[in-house]
């Protein structure tokens, strides 16, 4: 017999060698029918995956993000079973599950290419091999067998990564019908639970993601267990089109991008860098009354600064190639990291235990080298600026100080109405040789972190394996207006920074002691976070926030230096508002700042002149009323006021 413990702490004993999909079955046939896999000691495994010793076990419905992974990693490789059979000598690369979906990397012969024309053939195809019910079997075979095996079926790519990236001895691979493929798993049991699935699009995606490789086609799809399922997931991709960033930033003349400036390198346009020079004013208060000081640092920094943080062999091949100077042959390099440099801030003179917790903050605009294929609007970019700070404290400070970060990003994020949870990112168990650091410091952080969230009541999902390299972190994920989850603000605990920078500060008994280091980012990038905002409030920001709060339109060009005189009442108390003065009717003035989502419009006429009144309609066609000019301010401010008397 094996003793089973649950996830409530309960213990059931069953017979050595029982399933996940027994022991579903014996708590309830109901649930038997909605597990997709299980976890067994912390690893996601197959149903029917037998368990010989005492352990652990969670359950996973599709509900259940483990239980996605599984669903959608299997409807990849039905996607390539599926492809195999439409297109004979195609190749295969990588086919994983991501956070919506899934997506195969392959290769036509002969030049040809897969059109979004394609995909109701493909899908089609994908449901009749899913009717089937065919089982997905685990197979461990040597690597020699393994490449000998996909030698033969000709598939050159995966022949190559059996070569450069398996180490010898076993690997695994999954079977169904015609079609295995090296994976570590896990899978659904059989293919028959996919009963809804759609392909998404076809992008261009290089081999490896080198490019200077092969240019490949990469599939995207998504798949459900009921087709409701999917009916309600497509409804959601609608909306998503609607409130896409990029539309409304163009339409809001908020940001672009230039192909003569680059690639994935944003220019913030006049009305959106009033919005985020707002959103970072709204920090600044906030952290201000936390006790951090503002730093500038440079957007470049020598090489072996990044060497030394440990930054250079972790995201070197992620940053712009080092800058050589010709004369010194010195090595700079475009900031990957803002906190090398704090780093240096606080070596700078001197520092007693009295002196801590040193907080520094700084809006720090980093680099990295994305690849072009993965760019996307504001949400991935080449540059982008970190609210970043980082505060430098005892040990017997970090819980008091992450406890305060705490409350930073609570304020933050609440005023904007975003419901948000918690995910505690751990190492992983199985691959130390990941990250810097010794076992007793990891220890030490991870606990500051746990005992954070039990003191300030956060349930906090774990995650392992998705700590940084030098420190387990605190990332704070956000839902959407639609639904869609969002990672933003993060918290870092860090004992490694400190060491490898040599920091140091005199203690109470007169000993030099080296301190922990606190990463912090509310917001995490300015770009990301802005992208997050508009598609979440489709444009419609709150009044506090939006870069202009009202559009006075005058009737006719005889009104314009009334709207100007009316413009300079607002603007003297605060109220921010742009003129459209062009020669057009009214109704299409009105039409036009509706696009704009100016939430009021004001508009003069001859009686309003004469009266020195406004007739105010609200976005979307809400209230209407006509009121004296200060009135109309004293409305304005009003609501600015009950907005943000929280923060």
């Amino acid at each position: 017999m094996v003793k089973i413990t649950f996830p409530d702490g309960s213990v059931r004993s069953y017979e050595q060698g029982v399933t996940g999909y027994q022991i579903a079955e014996s708590i309830s046939p109901a649930l038997a029918r909605d597990v997709v896999s299980c976890g067994v000691n912390g690893e996601t495994v197959e149903l029917n995956r037998p368990i010989n010793e005492d352990a652990t076990i969670a359950l996973y419905k599709f509900s259940d993000d483990e239980g996605k992974h599984t669903f959608w990693h299997t409807s990849a490789h039905l996607l390539a079973e599926a492809l195999k059979e439409l297109y004979p000598g195609i190749q295969f690369g990588f086919g994983p599950a991501i956070e919506n979906g899934f997506f195969y990397d392959v290769l036509l012969p002969n030049g040809e290419a897969i059109k979004e024309s394609d995909f109701a053939k493909i899908e089609d195809k994908m449901r009749e091999l899913a009717k089937k019910d065919e089982p997905v079997v685990r197979r461990d075979v040597a690597k020699a067998d393994a490449l000998k095996e996909f030698k033969a079926d000709g598939q050159e790519y995966k022949c190559e990564h059996i070569d450069l990236d398996l180490e010898d001895g076993t690997i695994s691979t999954y079977t169904q019908g015609n079609f295995t493929d090296l994976c570590r798993g896990p899978h659904l049991v059989s293919t028959g639970a996919i009963k809804a699935l759609k392909l998404t699009s076809v992008a261009g995606a290089f081999w490896r993601g080198d490019a200077t490789r092969e240019q490949m086609q990469r599939l995207y799809g998504i798949s459900f267990p009921k087709k409701k399922m999917l009916d309600e997931y497509l409804v959601m991709l609608e909306e998503a089109k609607k409130r896409d960033h990029r539309k409304i930033g163009k339409e809001m003349e908020l940001f672009m991008f230039s192909e003569r400036v680059g690639k994935g390198l944003p220019i913030w346009l006049p009305k959106g860098t009033e919005l985020r020079l707002r959103l970072q004013d709204h920090l600044r208060k906030v952290q201000k009354r936390f006790g951090y000081q503002e730093v500038i640092t440079p957007h470049i920094g020598s090489k072996n600064l990044y060497v030394t943080s440990g930054h250079y062999a972790h995201y070197g091949k992620d940053s712009f190639r080092p800058i050589t100077t010709p004369e010194e042959g010195e090595e700079y390099m475009l900031k990957p990291m803002n906190c090398p440099h704090h780093c240096e801030i606080f070596a700078s003179k001197p520092r007693s235990y009295r002196d801590l917790p040193l907080r520094i903050a700084e809006f720090g605009t980093v680099y990295r080298y994305e690849q072009s294929g993965e760019l996307h609007g504001l949400t991935r970019v080449r540059s982008f600026t970190q609210d970043d700070a980082h505060l430098f404290c005892r040990p017997d400070q970090v819980k008091q100080e992450f406890l305060g970060v705490m409350d930073i990003v609570n304020i933050v994020l609440n005023a904007f109405g975003f419901n948000f949870e918690a995910q505690i990112s751990l190492r992983d168990p199985n691959d130390h040789d990941k990250y810097v650091g010794t076992d007793e410091d990891w220890a030490m952080a991870e606990k500051a972190i746990v005992e954070a969230c039990e003191e300030k009541g956060l349930t906090a999902k774990i995650e392992y394996g998705e700590a940084a390299f030098y420190g387990p972190k605190l990332d704070f994920m956000i839902k959407d207006a639609i639904g869609r989850r969002w990672q933003l603000g993060t918290i870092q605990v860090d004992y490694n920074l400190p060491k490898r920078f040599q920091l140091e500060y005199t203690d109470e008994d007169n000993t030099k002691k080296t301190p922990v280091m606190i990463h912090r980012a509310p917001f995490g990038s300015m770009e990301r976070f802005t992208a997050v905002l508009i598609e979440h409030t489709a444009g419609h920001f709150p009044l506090w926030l939006t870069p202009d709060q009202v559009a006075i339109l005058p009737l006719s060009e005889k009104y314009n230096d009334y709207a100007k005189e009316v413009a300079r009442q607002f603007d003297l108390q605060g109220v921010r508002a742009t003129i459209d003065m062009r020669n057009e009717k009214l109704g299409r003035k009105i039409r036009d700042n509706e696009l704009k989502r100016i939430p009021y419009m004001v508009i003069v006429g001859e009686k309003e002149a004469a009266e020195g009144l406004v007739s105010m309609r609200q976005q979307g066609g809400g209230e209407q009323a006509t009121m004296t000019i200060q009135a109309f301010i004293d409305k304005i401010n009003n609501q600015v006021a009950e907005m943000t008397k929280e923060f």
